[in-house]
């Protein structure tokens, strides 16, 4: 899962999933609440993947849609 999803569900877990919005500005308040807490505290991204690694991904991704193509 790449870091939006990750955030995205974070969200929907902690706000939107047990949440009550009487109106649209309602839910806009409480994303907003959300990404002004989540921001208080920020964890950068550390890179682990490697260049190899990735191209390997692409290719074995390429390799099955390819399958899935012929089938």
């Amino acid at each position: 899962m790449n870091l939006v999803e990750h955030w995205f569900r974070d969200l929907t877990e902690r706000v939107l999933g047990s949440g009550v919005f009487h109106s649209v500005p309602d839910l806009i308040e409480k994303i907003l609440d959300y990404t002004r807490l989540n921001n208080e505290n920020p964890k950068p991204l550390i890179w682990t993947a490697t260049a190899d690694s990735i191209l390997e991904k692409v290719r074995r991704g390429r390799v099955a849609l390819q399958a899935t193509k012929q089938n």
